[in-house]
């Protein structure tokens, strides 16, 4: 054979072994590509959120502390003399006023002895009366007059210490204000040291709480206060009237007392109670659930549903309550805001929204 026939033979069957092994692969990349453009003519799905639409309403920024109820006043009534009980003039839970009688103390040996001093009283009188005469007419010098006069003071004023002993034998009501029960009985001997009872005043009502030290600076006497006990379910209003002018070294906290009017009398002294203090109030204060607002390193942003897609929008938050915070700025009345779905959306993320009622 003719060696140029022959190298054309080998050129020919090495062609066409090339392109028998070719051929398939330029079919395959022509699926391949026919795929991927079936594929992109496809439409976008759209991501399934749920939204709200961010509305101004009034909001209080409250403040929640607990506390406990106490009287307005309260004492331990005790004798400051001591003697047997002769009559009590109270009922045990009985309202009684200022100035009322409450406890008589036995006090015949404190009357006989007033008694005694007014008859040398009256002696004294007599013997002063001479003297002046007589140093009237030069008879007596005024020493002898002038220790006359002694001797009738220091009967006088013997007369009114006696008085004041007598009148403390008589135990009255120092306020006005509700007796509580009584430790004493008609016949027993009463010392200094006993208690009778305990007076309360509880109109108005007192309510002591306390607050985070870092609240002071907003924190006022006249700031309203609403409070709830255990034994009611309706709310009481209350005023600030005093703050301990310290924070607690201890637990960095700052005393708080208000009062509360108790005509009623359905507050009593040691209940517990929950206080909602309002610090201040805002009258345009756009609110979002908590779950829309999406935390960054410097800052804070929210998705708003705006022509179809998810639009990012950044944020400047505020007030947070158990299930919303405020949006100071980066939001406006209207805005429709994403609340699930957020950590798959994306600026331009096409989404399908289901629009939820504002409470």
């Amino acid at each position: 054979m003719n060696p140029t026939i022959k190298k054309i033979l080998i050129v020919i069957i090495v062609l066409a072994a090339i392109g028998f092994i070719i051929y398939p692969q330029l079919d395959f990349g022509n699926e391949s590509t026919t795929e991927s453009i079936e594929q992109t003519s496809k439409p976008t799905e759209k991501l399934p959120v749920t939204a709200v639409i961010a509305r101004a309403s009034n909001l209080d920024n409250n403040l929640r502390s607990t506390g406990s109820l106490m009287a307005n006043e309260s004492v331990t009534l005790r004798s400051e003399v001591a003697g047997v009980v002769e009559k009590i003039y109270f009922k045990e839970g009985q309202q009684v006023n200022k100035g009322q009688l409450l406890v008589q103390l036995n006090d015949d040996e404190v009357k006989a002895e007033i008694e005694k001093l007014q008859f040398t009283r009256k002696l004294n009188e007599d013997i002063e009366y001479r003297q002046k005469q007589l140093l009237q007419r030069e008879a007596i010098s005024q020493e002898e007059y002038e220790t006359a006069l002694t001797t009738l003071n220091t009967t006088r004023s013997d007369i009114k210490v006696r008085q004041v002993r007598l009148d403390k034998h008589q135990i009255r009501a120092p306020f006005s204000g509700v007796i509580g029960l009584r430790s004493v009985s008609v016949g027993s001997y009463l010392n200094p040291s006993d208690n009778i009872a305990t007076l309360y005043s509880i109109n108005p009502i007192k309510i002591e709480f306390s607050v985070p030290g870092k609240y002071s600076s907003q924190v006022n006497a006249g700031d309203k206060i609403t409070f709830t006990t255990d034994a009611h379910e309706e709310a009481f209003k209350g005023e600030i009237y005093a703050l301990e002018p310290q924070i607690d070294p201890k637990t960095r906290s700052l005393k708080i007392r208000a009062t509360s009017g108790n005509e009623e009398n359905k507050l009593l002294p040691g209940q517990f109670a929950k206080i909602q203090l309002t610090l201040n109030s805002y009258e345009s204060a756009i609110m979002v659930p908590t779950e829309a607002v999406i935390p960054e390193l410097n800052s804070k942003k929210v998705y708003i549903y705006q022509n179809g897609v998810a639009q990012a929008k950044q944020i400047e938050t505020g007030i947070r309550t158990a299930d919303k915070i405020q949006v100071i700025s980066g939001l406006s009345p209207g805005d429709t805001v994403i609340t699930s779905g957020t950590l798959q959306l994306k600026q331009g993320t096409s989404v399908d929204i289901e629009i939820q009622g504002n409470e």
